[in-house]
């Protein structure tokens, strides 16, 4: 049912409007229609003198349902949504001839806070929330709010409580700011929320209380040169801490304009500019990443089982480091008893007091008071045996990652621990069925893998193995949800789905910088698309030790598309091991700030020669080789070292990233996530990958617009079989992408032939880049639908041959599109360009024949002795192509000991 108002005037004549659209009377359209017929109806009604607007179930409103927010839906009645502002709440509602209080119970949030302020007055209870939370969509208030705040909090706070987004709860704490503030105008006890909103909209009506119609107050404004100023120092702070973003900036925009022209006038660029915003990809992606976040404990299999989470009281955390300390801090803060076992006295003291000290840290940031801390601190027993363990309901063990070790720790823990008890482990690495390989319980292992630090990241990576029984899964959710994590259950495989999905980022970095990228460029084009630290500072971060500890387990684990950099080592020998040295890729000072090291270049080239970064080109020839080709092919294999030295950031960007999209999507084809959006969110709240980017794994990656993840970046979809299929099988380092840019230059869809015969922009569309043409080599794709452009990005690895028929600077042949898609479908498809590195193609016609491509193709240069070539050689994986008349032909191999970076012009 459709969430709708009901109408109901009492004895003394106060009309009760409610919004009833539970479980939170969220708002829509349909339901604002609703309101404003309600309110039409009782303001001439003779039997009404006043009217008070509530919501059922003690709940006012959670403001607009978000689901209309980002994506298609946003284009859906744009416009009526946008200017209700202005046709309802200001010339209906707030203009009303009779009084019209808002009777807040519960969250009044967004579009639920911005009727209550149109309202001539606001009663609410103690555990009222009220606040404008949409800015963390990408939004900005769209019903008033941006004009309406100001007028009764003043400027400073009314931006404070928009662009924190910020709730004012209404506890006792709270209160008397909210009555300072004039967000409320008395607060009630639940049971007598609506009498006392009755009575106060009757006590207007005898003009015993104001009358006040919030949008014309001014008393609360600053003078004009003040407002100014505040403006404009929040604008340059807004710009400083979210420079990709643009909707904070517009929101101050559109609140100076209705200080300057009017309220009226800010209302109108209120509503224009919140339009324009729900269309964005920005409000697309973060709308995209709040369902992700919701989903998370949605478990096909497991949660639909009708299982009861079993209540666990007792916790126990074996080892009292970091991590370990960290996760103890996280358990009693949310109230569980813990248990915190170390191996001797020392270590003990330790880890307690790292617990200490995280609590501390949140009495500095005003959420925690010394005596909280006290209490909280009660929860947590040291021990130094496991005698502790007898009634414990679950085990945590966050001991160092060494595998001998943990997997001691599970035998002994399962000889004192009761039968219900969970074994949870938090190695980031380690398999789990070889940590529990020695217990007799392998149904109750499972993995509870913490980002550090655990007590802050909001993110718990659950890992199953095929035996973790489906009750543990379940209890570990409800574990998580308790400690306010989000929680991603994933399968078990070395980094599980994070780790292993995030592996390339550093991997890349050092590849392109050993390949002749400069670091401090690199890591400036990662912080400024939006993350919060470069490869290289955080390699120096967690320490060189880690670092190569943890790359060395994915050389091992996935040894055909890990890269094993040779600059760390170099470092280490220079006594470096990043920030705990105050020397690695960066310089750091007594305060920990980092600077960059002049001296770095050298280094790097030392590790160039020692990983032999030259890209060795070798020719086999069915004729002689002149002087001249040998020239060109030397010349061009300067240039590829020379343009990676010269890489535009949005090329480094894709170059760090899309690996991470071609390892998410073996992920995903494995089985190791379950949904795609499980693999968003967990790269926004456990690797600081921006929110207000294109999520990894939706539709739009990277703003490139492409097919859902059937053939998503860096994965070819073979429709026929109906797989995923990653990319590139190499030795060498296979998820390096890019390596090739092919830019096809199409018709568009409005130049179609006469015949209805399709073209490549309209095949391309329907189906995708087809995976007979390249198998295993497309990395991305774009499709530009005004005019018809595609451009799609291909792999070649260490190892590949790729093999060309050279024309002077130029290679050209011709070739159709086939697999899926049959020959008569797309006969007349002509003339499109393909350019690779400095090399131009012009693909004809093509068939298959078994797993070759058979390709007809024309040369109209000489440059190098080669004429005519117009037979119909025939075409591999590796673009092998011969001449058909002996004796005619040249052919060429270029060979790569590593690889060849995308080289875009």
């Amino acid at each position: 049912m459709k969430g709708r108002t009901v109408l109901e005037v009492g004895a003394d004549g106060v009309a009760i409007i409610t919004i009833t659209n539970p479980p939170l009377n969220l708002l829509s359209v349909d339901v604002m229609l609703s309101l404003k017929e309600s309110v039409e109806e009782a303001l001439p009604r003779e039997n009404v003198k006043a009217i008070v607007v509530t919501g059922s179930g003690g709940k006012f409103s959670g403001g607009f349902d978000v689901s209309v927010f980002g994506g298609s839906d946003a284009r859906k009645g744009s416009r009526k949504f946008g200017f209700m502002s202005i046709e309802f709440l200001t010339d209906i509602l707030e203009a009303g001839s009779k009084p019209i209080v808002a009777a807040i119970g519960g969250p009044a949030l967004g579009g639920g806070f911005e009727v209550a302020l149109a309202c001539h007055a606001r009663i609410s209870t103690s555990t009222a929330q009220l606040g404008l939370p949409e800015l963390q969509f990408g939004l900005i208030p769209g019903l008033g709010g941006t004009q309406r705040l100001p007028r009764l909090v003043g400027l400073t706070k009314a931006l404070e409580m928009m662009l924190v987004c910020c709730h004012l709860s209404c506890n006792c704490l709270f209160v008397l700011d909210a009555h300072i503030l004039g967000l409320v105008d008395s607060v009630a006890p639940t049971d007598e929320l609506v009498n006392t909103a009755r009575s106060w909209a009757l006590q207007i009506l005898e003009r015993r209380r104001p009358w006040v119609t919030s949008l014309h107050r001014t008393d609360k404004l600053e003078p004009l040169a003040e407002a100014r100023a505040i403006l404009k120092v929040t604008r340059r702070q807004a710009q400083k801490q979210a420079p990709n973003l643009r909707h904070q900036l517009i929101c101050i925009d559109v609140i100076e304009e209705g200080i300057i022209s009017g309220p009226r006038i800010g209302l109108l660029k209120e509503a224009e500019a919140l339009e324009e915003l729900r269309q964005s990809e920005i409000t697309g992606s973060l709308v995209h990443i709040f369902f992700a976040r919701r989903g998370t404990s949605k478990i096909p299999g497991i949660t639909d089982l009708g299982l009861t989470p079993r209540k666990v009281n007792r916790i126990a955390v074996v080892g009292g480091g970091l991590m370990g300390s960290g996760i103890a801090t996280a358990l009693i803060v949310s109230d569980y008893h813990v248990v915190l076992k170390e191996v001797n006295e020392s270590s003990l003291l330790d880890g307690i007091g790292r617990v200490k000290v995280n609590l501390e840290s949140q009495v500095d940031r005003g959420k925690m008071t010394q005596e909280k801390i006290e209490r909280t601190l009660s929860r947590l027993n040291g021990v130094l045996s496991y005698d502790s363990f007898k009634d414990v309901d679950l085990v945590i063990e966050a001991v160092a990652e060494n595998l001998c070790l943990k997997q001691q720790i599970f035998a002994d823990i399962e000889k004192y621990c009761p039968q219900h008890s969970i074994f949870a482990c938090n190695t980031s690495a380690f398999d789990l069925n070889a940590i529990g390989e020695r217990t007799k319980s392998q149904n109750r292992i499972i993995g509870a893998h913490f980002f550090c630090p655990a007590y802050v990241t909001p993110l718990l990576e659950i890992v199953r193995t095929e035996r973790t029984s489906p009750q543990v899964i379940v209890d570990l959710l409800d574990v998580g949800k308790r400690i306010k994590k989000t929680p991603v259950v994933v399968g078990s495989c070395t980094g599980f789905a994070i780790g292993r999905m995030f592996f390339p980022y550093s991997q890349s970095a050092m590849l392109l910088v050993e390949r002749g990228a400069d670091v401090y460029r690199v890591d400036h084009a990662i912080t400024k698309f939006g993350m919060p630290l470069g490869p290289f500072r955080e390699v120096d971060r967690v320490g060189f030790e880690v670092a190569i500890a943890t790359s060395n387990q994915y050389v091992k684990a996935y040894p055909e598309r890990a890269f094993k950099p040779m600059l760390i080592s170099v470092l280490q020998e220079e006594n470096r091991a990043g920030e705990s040295t105050r020397k690695g890729f960066y310089l750091y000072d007594d305060n920990g700030k980092a600077s960059p090291d002049p001296d770095i270049q050298k280094y790097v080239e030392k590790a160039q020669s020692t990983s032999d970064v030259t890209v060795a080109l070798s020719l086999s020839l069915s004729l002689s080789l002149s002087l001249s080709l040998s020239v060109f092919l030397y010349l061009l294999a300067r240039l590829i070292l020379l343009k990676l030295m010269k890489l535009s950031d949005g090329d480094i960007v894709e170059m760090i990233f899309f690996p991470i999209v071609n390892e998410a999507c073996r992920i995903l084809a494995e089985g190791v996530a379950v949904k795609a959006s499980d693999l968003d969110i967990a790269s926004v709240l456990g690797m600081e990958f921006p929110a207000y980017r294109e999520p990894l794994l939706n539709t739009l990656t990277l703003g490139y617009k492409i097919h859902q993840v059937k053939y998503y970046n860096c994965a070819v979809k073979n429709i026929n079989e109906g797989e995923l299929h990653p990319p590139m099988s190499s030795p060498a380092f296979p998820c390096l992408f890019l390596i090739l840019l092919l830019t096809l230059r199409t018709s568009s869809a409005a130049t179609a032939a006469a015949d209805d015969t399709p073209t490549a922009y309209q095949i391309l569309q329907e189906y995708g880049f087809p995976a007979g043409l390249l198998p295993e080599g497309v990395t991305g794709y774009e499709l530009d639908k005004s005019s018809g452009k595609f451009k799609a990005y291909l792999g070649v690895t260490g190892g590949s041959t790729c093999s060309f028929k050279v024309v002077g600077y130029e290679l050209k042949y011709k070739s159709t599109i086939t697999g899926v898609i049959t020959k008569d479908k797309i006969s007349n498809l002509k003339g499109i360009s393909v350019k690779v590195i400095f090399l131009w193609f012009n693909i004809g016609e093509v068939t298959r024949d078994g797993d070759d491509l058979q390709l007809s193709v024309g040369i109209a240069s000489a440059s190098f002795g080669v004429e005519n070539f117009e037979e119909s050689p025939r075409c591999g994986c590796g673009f092998e192509c011969v001449n058909g008349r002996e004796g005619e032909g040249v052919k060429l191999r270029l060979k790569f000991n590593r690889f060849v970076p995308s080289l875009l012009e």
